[in-house]
């Protein structure tokens, strides 16, 4: 019988992180979690995986994972003392090519269990604007005919399309098919001939199109899946030397790594955003600001937050000044930020008068929205010891839900659930969670 030999490379991680048997199995199990796998390991599993008995695959990953984020830099099977995953293919896939398999992939049922088992990564590797600026490969002719502005014009109207559907009914059922649109339309446009004008204006209208269903993967807790979109918005952005689109997905990605209590990753992020749009207008800085406001607020940093916000508030007072637009960061934005900061410096009175008033300021058509503020709103209400009032915050969420689809508000309303048990005596909680029952039967059974 084969003696199994302790795992050295593991165990180097093991010390390295300082961490005790307890502390990996917990972050192990709340990365599985995050995942959408949750897992019970415990001591004992820890302590034979650093004396060679070697976890499943998938648990591999949230292994390595778990020492990527404790050490801030990758780390590799070979350097945990575990077999190489595997072959992949050793080219590395055009802009194009790469695209076309991701959104395949997403398309495809077969495929989907695969992508959202994948894991949101702190050590990705983000590339910066010199290193994507106008560096993707040459058009190459397909049997798609010339393109021109009218191609580019579609691209973007059903971006904003597909985009209007998310704000109302969330990413469910739209982020299928923009991915659909991505494979099948777009990725073909990449590859026509075009002039040089038509090909940038196509490139950056695919890339404005890639962050946006980013963010629906985000909407739906798939957040490995948002990452690699949001990594092809940026090597779009860059070819189409669009800085607007570059700078909106670094916050999208930095706003992804704040609500994953990732709050140094979420800085690095947000302050990467603001660097590179030198040239931006008030209410883009404003839009930057806030971001970086809520992630520093989040890291404990008090006076960089405040002064983040100070400048978002300013920004947005000269951008208002100037008229407001529909569909880009507004009031109602800001005074979430401002919630989101007063929260994560301890004021939770201040946190529920923000948000407040954010809700009384935002649109109608920002459902999905409305209805995921309006239960942290509940949530900070109750934690303030005003139960009836977090109550009818929740109703009120309620109310939209059932047109809603999206992860994220899934995870809100069992979360409810949640908050008000321990209070079903009184009248109020207990209305609200017999409308739970019949509201979202799905959600309350988990």
């Amino acid at each position: 019988m084969t003696t199994r030999q302790p795992n050295d490379g593991l165990r180097r991680l093991y010390r390295e992180s300082g961490w005790t048997l307890r502390q990996v199995a917990q972050e192990v199990n709340r990365i599985g979690t995050e995942r959408g796998t949750p897992l019970k390991y415990q001591e004992p599993s820890v302590h034979q995986w650093l004396n060679g008995h070697l976890p499943k695959e998938p648990v591999r990953q949230l292994v390595l994972e778990a020492f990527t984020r404790r050490l801030l830099r990758p780390v590799t099977h070979a350097e945990a003392g575990f077999p190489a995953p595997p072959e992949e293919s050793n080219g590395r896939p055009s802009t194009v090519e790469g695209l076309i398999d991701l959104g395949r992939q997403d398309v495809d049922p077969a495929r989907r269990s695969v992508l959202s088992a994948g894991l949101f990564s702190v050590a990705v590797t983000v590339p910066g604007w010199p290193d994507v600026v106008g560096r993707m490969e040459a058009a190459q002719t397909g049997t798609t005919r010339r393109i021109g502005t009218a191609e580019v014009d579609m691209v973007v109207a059903m971006t904003e399309r597909v985009s209007e559907l998310d704000d109302q009914f969330g990413g469910r059922h739209a982020r299928p098919m923009a991915a659909a649109f991505l494979v099948n339309t777009v990725a073909p446009y990449l590859r026509a001939d075009a002039t040089e004008h038509v090909r940038k204006a196509m490139m950056s209208a695919a890339s404005d199109l890639c962050y946006l269903t980013g963010y629906m993967a985000v909407d739906e807790g798939v957040h490995g899946l948002a990452q690699r979109y949001y990594l092809k918005a940026l090597e779009l952005a860059g070819a189409s030397e669009d800085h607007l689109t570059y700078c909106t997905t670094l916050r999208g990605m930095s706003v992804q790594a704040v609500d994953l209590r990732h709050g140094k990753v979420a800085m690095r992020l947000a302050d990467a955003a603001a660097a590179a749009s030198p040239q931006a207008g008030p209410r883009m800085r404003a839009f930057l600001a806030g971001q970086q406001a809520h992630a520093a607020a989040q890291i404990g940093e008090r006076r960089a937050a405040l002064a983040h916000l100070r400048g978002a508030e300013h920004a947005m007072e000269r951008a208002e000044s100037r008229g407001r637009v529909f569909g880009s960061y507004d009031p109602a934005s800001l005074s979430y930020h401002t919630s989101q900061v007063r929260f994560e410096l301890g004021d939770t009175h201040g946190a529920v008068a923000a948000m407040q008033e954010s809700d009384r300021q935002r649109y109608g058509i920002y459902r999905r929205t409305r209805v995921k503020e309006r239960t942290i709103l509940a949530e900070r209400q109750l934690a303030v010891g005003h139960l009836e009032a977090a109550c009818e915050t929740w109703h009120a969420a309620l109310d939209d839900y059932p047109m809603v689809q999206s992860g994220r508000v899934d995870a809100r309303i069992a979360g409810m659930c949640g908050h008000i048990r321990p209070y079903l005596k009184n009248q109020a909680a207990r209305g609200l969670y017999e409308r739970a029952r019949v509201v979202a039967p799905a959600v309350v059974a988990v």
